[in-house]
């Protein structure tokens, strides 16, 4: 079988070590989080990289289907930090559970100039290769 991306290790060890070794920019990109079906109908775009602010929903673990608003994304960790998803340590004080991006649902977008960019170019290809499909 031949490679599909010359760019990429298809071995384990040095796709992990690529993985582990990310700078923040790859980070951010492989911490995406998938849109739900009406922003994804919206926007014509599957997954976006996830950020302060966005509000998600939780697709795994004990606690899905919570809703929530992201208070910080973690990328040295790959995790993100969601309002009101914690618990309580045996001290009584409370820290917030991690929980990866991929697990959760992005239900509403925080929206500035560059995501809306974002997503523009993003549809303008996608429109482009559907163009290229039908003729």
């Amino acid at each position: 079988m031949t490679k599909i991306n010359s760019s990429l290790h298809s071995s384990r060890r040095k796709s992990r070590k690529s993985h582990f070794s990310a700078p923040s920019s790859v980070r951010r990109v492989i911490m995406s989080a998938p849109l739900n079906k009406e922003l994804r109908e919206k926007y014509n775009v599957r997954s976006i990289p996830i950020r302060k602010d966005d509000e998600v929903m939780i697709t795994r673990g004990s606690n899905k289907g919570r809703e929530a608003k992201v208070t910080s994304v973690y990328r040295l960790k790959y995790l993100v930090h969601l309002e009101r998803v914690s618990r309580e340590k045996s001290n009584g004080q409370s820290v917030p559970i991690g929980i990866h991006p991929s697990k959760c649902v992005i239900t509403k977008l925080k929206l500035d100039k560059d995501r809306e960019d974002i997503l523009a170019r993003i549809k303008q290809g996608r429109e482009i290769k559907a163009k290229g499909k039908e003729t």
